[in-house]
């Protein structure tokens, strides 16, 4: 799988979970149908060209789509 079909899949399949904005790496993988570590070179590559935004509670690691979410609007209200 290369990264422009990674990238249409993720974002398809995150724009239809409507209820849920977070997903924990092991429903990315999934969705990929990869093993983790394949999964983690294309996910790392979505953080980086900002198609996906990493979120950490310090014990709890996410991904999801750049700017959607509570935590998106959250995070520009001190500008």
């Amino acid at each position: 799988m290369d990264q422009a079909e990674a990238t249409e899949k993720i974002v398809a399949a995150l724009q239809k979970k409507k209820s849920k904005t977070k997903f924990y790496f092991n429903e990315l993988a999934k969705i990929l149908d990869l093993k983790p570590r394949a999964a983690k070179k294309l996910i790392n590559i979505m953080v980086t060209d900002e198609v996906l935004e990493y979120w950490s509670s310090g014990s709890t690691s996410l991904y999801g789509l750049k700017g959607v979410g509570k935590q998106a609007a959250a995070e520009h209200e001190d500008e």
